[in-house]
């Protein structure tokens, strides 16, 4: 049992690049799914599929191959949420980084969610 999915997600992720691995096998949430699909669009990973069905399904993440040890941050945690509003979020490593943000919209990153001037949970800081 995982008290912490996503951080979980981000450890496992974390570890496949340091050992070179070209994919990874993950447990199945949709908060998850959200979160692999924004790093998709941000070419942070190369692809996710989804397999199984019900209780047994599963995702396989594809890592790209030229990707270096990333910083994977867990912002906010299950003992204390980080909410931002749209006006305080600030950019990350100067622009070289973004948070993966929960809005009333969706999951997104913080620089969608300041466009659409939406706030919301920070999950986790990407750089």
């Amino acid at each position: 049992m995982h008290t912490d999915p996503i951080s979980d997600l981000l450890t496992r992720i974390r570890n496949a690049t340091k050992a070179h691995h070209q994919d990874t096998y993950i447990p199945y949430s949709t908060i998850k799914e959200n979160i692999l699909k924004v790093m998709k669009e941000k070419k942070f990973i190369e692809d996710y599929s989804v397999t199984g069905e019900k209780q047994d399904k599963t995702i396989e993440i594809k890592l790209k191959e030229d990707l270096l040890t990333p910083t994977l941050k867990r912002i906010s945690k299950p003992g204390q949420r980080i909410y931002m509003k749209s006006k305080e979020i600030k950019h990350v490593k100067s622009g070289l980084g973004f948070y993966i943000m929960s809005t009333p919209k969706g999951v997104m990153t913080s620089i969608e969610a300041k466009k659409q001037n939406l706030g919301g949970e920070l999950i986790c800081e990407i750089s």
